[in-house]
């Protein structure tokens, strides 16, 4: 049974401090949990206000399914407008 597992980091543009940063981050997670019902969590840049790091994963009987939600998934963070993307690592096992 294939595992997607995905990792993001980020810039956050408008972010003064660490409060904007958690208020977009949940926003973010919120979204992407309700919408593509994925397993996700803040993993680091925990103290730093300007930058976030995301991680999430999901499961699968199809392999196919799987890149196409993490497609979805990467899609959705990419056109936040509040984010930019720094770095995107993808693995299915």
């Amino acid at each position: 049974m294939p595992v997607g597992i995905c990792y993001l980091q980020f810039q956050i543009v408008s972010s003064d401090s660490l409060k904007d940063k958690r208020r977009v981050v949940k926003s973010l997670k919120d979204r992407l949990k309700n919408r593509f019902n994925v397993s996700i969590a803040e993993m680091g840049c925990l103290n730093t206000f300007r930058m976030g790091e995301l991680g999430f994963a999901c499961i699968s009987n199809d392999r196919a399914y799987l890149e196409g939600m993490m497609s979805g998934v990467i899609r959705m963070v990419e056109g936040d407008t509040r984010i930019v993307l720094t770095d995107i690592h993808t693995e299915i096992v």
